[in-house]
């Protein structure tokens, strides 16, 4: 989309998806046009590389739509810039530019001009295939990462070499990269976010990038990027006050505070806001072909007073806490989304009770996925308990499956469980050195069994005993320990038979994919279940989360099923003392299971898949 009055008139009323194609630094015959959004500035100049950074390229104002351009003739790919904005006071201020697609190395933060187009995709067939499958009717099972801390590879180009491999051999479906867009500070891991068109410098160029993903598409790996629309940091160069005026946060810090993270909320009253951000994300899933986005913190979007003193806070025009104008941004981004790109993912890390996250607008917001927060909270909190006191608390295991099918959920052990001082899985669990092994094989499976798609952090399946560190790699030495190198092969073999069995992920909108045949066994701490999917042999599921052995443990089926084991987190392969063998229900439907201690298993059902409908 051309820097016309079609495009400067659809941005200035929230409605440009292709902001990015507009304003920013763009070819214009042999140099470059510069358009930058400043409504308020007494005079604005680009400077650069191009030019020793002197005053020679003054701005002119497009008639009334805030917006400034100008030509650099000489200007150059690789050629550094920023504007230089004058305010309404006479102030000078040096900003990057809210639309680069590049920009250098910190802490250095000149805006970089970048041909964009210049990238040749090789992964038609897989967008041809994404745009028409059902991801809800498919496995994915999604592993987490931060780029920097994954392995010794610190380039994009690198890590094509190393984690698409891996990701490929541990039978995960997708990959979810921690932000790739340009921060400042390494320490907030990408989530403060100055540059929302721009591929973080850290590892490489915005080429590098798309090669990395198309080299994962080409591999059968999807790629989910998280995406961070809520807030921004207060670097003087980056949106806080742009022209010398509140432009993307609201002018009332009791709207535009975020004390907690020490940023500013985005403003998605202003349209121009709503054009910037729509376009930020339509330019992650076009030009970089992602397959999906989480959104990151849509809880601080959609209340005025989430982790705020409602009293310090503005809230909406009747009075209410809701953020309506930030809801309405969703749901029109949601919808854009899935008109423009199809087969694309949205995912929201939204952690309230807020009602049709999932549901489609007008009645809901759009989102295909929820992170379901309550179910890793529940979860691990259990785990975390000494073995006596799990009896007492047996609901945490089984309350996830009151509110299972009321949104789509993702089953997250996300990277914000394994920092801070909470510890890593393994070591949250209680117990000696193998019963830690044992417990977080056993959660894992409880995981992977439980209706809703997969997400685990990286490491996660290396059972690192210290906290994530995003300074340091991951612990890979520790693969030359069994159990570490155990949890690996189960962690792998737990993937793979989750995407061989359609009934652990098909259709699991509803009560006709999961049977509870223990749920109130608190005194024993075991749960039991069935999964099903229609002509598919049935799946039972059953966990012991106690260090005691149950013998002869009743349930209830059909006459005369066959009970095939598939995997038990106590195989010998995998640190245990597995026993088990092909079971049958007797003329009563009933059969008597072992369960070892900290056990879980899964057997296939043989005798009833006929009979399975929904």
């Amino acid at each position: 989309m051309p820097l016309d009055d079609t495009a400067l008139y659809l941005f200035n009323t929230g409605r440009n998806a292709y902001a990015y194609r507009a304003l920013g630094c763009h070819r214009h015959g042999d140099g470059f046009m510069f358009a930058v959004w400043a409504p308020n500035a007494r005079y604005v100049n680009v400077v650069g590389s191009f030019c020793d950074y002197d005053l020679s390229h003054q701005m002119a104002p497009i008639g009334s739509t805030g917006v400034w351009k100008c030509v650099v003739p000489d200007a150059k790919p690789g050629d550094r810039y920023k504007f230089r904005i004058v305010d309404s006071a006479g102030n000078v201020l040096y900003k990057a530019d809210p639309f680069a697609f590049y920009t250098t190395h910190r802490p250095e933060n000149d805006s970089i001009i970048t041909d964009a187009d210049a990238f040749e995709w090789t992964d038609a067939e897989h967008m041809a295939w994404r745009a028409q499958a059902d991801h809800y009717s498919l496995p994915m099972s999604i592993y987490e990462v931060h780029l920097g801390s994954f392995d010794q590879s610190k380039t994009y180009s690198e890590l094509a070499q190393t984690l698409i491999p891996y990701v490929v051999d541990m039978g995960y479906t997708h990959i979810e990269l921690m932000p790739v867009m340009e921060h400042p500070l390494d320490d907030s891991w990408g989530y403060q976010v100055t540059g929302f068109f721009s591929t973080t410098s850290r590892y490489g160029t915005p080429d590098d990038l798309k090669r990395f993903i198309d080299g994962c598409h080409r591999a059968g790996i999807g790629v989910i990027l998280d995406w961070v629309p809520a807030h921004f940091p207060k670097d003087d160069y980056g949106l806080r006050l742009f022209d010398g005026t509140p432009l993307f946060e609201h002018p009332d810090p009791r709207r535009s505070e975020q004390r907690d993270w020490g940023t500013l909320l985005f403003d998605y009253a202003t349209p121009q806001v709503r054009s910037f951000m729509m376009s930020s994300a339509l330019f992650w899933l076009e030009e970089f072909h992602a397959d999906g986005l989480r959104v990151d913190a849509v809880s601080f979007m959609l209340y005025h007073d989430y982790c705020r003193d409602p009293r310090e806070c503005l809230m909406n025009r009747y009075g209410g806490r809701d953020n309506l104008e930030a809801i309405d941004f969703l749901r029109d981004l949601n919808t854009m989304v899935h008109q423009r790109c199809p087969g694309a993912l949205m995912i929201a890390e939204e952690s309230t009770a807020f009602p049709g996250v999932t549901l489609a607008p007008p009645f809901g917001l759009g989102f295909d996925y929820k992170w379901n927060m309550g179910f890793m909270n529940d979860s691990l909190s259990y785990m975390e308990l000494d073995s006596v006191y799990r009896k007492y608390h047996h609901e945490k295991l089984t309350f996830p499956m009151i509110y299972a099918f009321s949104e789509h959920y993702i089953l997250p052990y996300s990277h914000d469980e394994v920092v801070y001082g909470k510890r890593s899985i393994v070591s949250k669990m209680p117990g000696e050195y193998d019963d830690k092994f044992a417990q977080a094989r056993l959660m894992l499976m409880y995981q992977f069994a439980m209706p809703g798609k997969k997400l685990t952090f990286m490491g996660t399946e290396l059972a690192q005993f210290d906290e994530w560190d995003f300074r340091r790699t991951l612990q890979w030495e520790l693969l030359s320990y069994p159990r570490h190198a155990e949890m690996q092969r189960y962690a792998a073999r737990l993937n793979r038979l989750y995407r061989e069995h359609p009934a652990l992920y098909r259709s699991e909108d509803g009560w006709h994919c999961f049977k509870w045949v223990s749920v109130d066994d608190n005194d024993r701490s075991v749960i039991g279940f069935t999964r099903r999917a229609t002509g598919q042999r049935d799946i039972l599921v059953m966990l012991n989360f106690v260090p005691a052995r149950h013998i002869g443990y009743k349930v209830e089926l059909q006459e005369g099923a066959v009970l095939v084991p598939m995997i038990s987190t106590q195989e010998a392969q995998y640190g245990g003392s597995y026993e088990h063998r092909e079971l049958r229900c007797d003329d009563d439907g009933i059969v008597y299971i072992d369960l070892l201690p900290y056990e879980g298993i899964m057997f296939e059902i043989e005798h009833n898949a006929a009979e399975v409908t929904v």
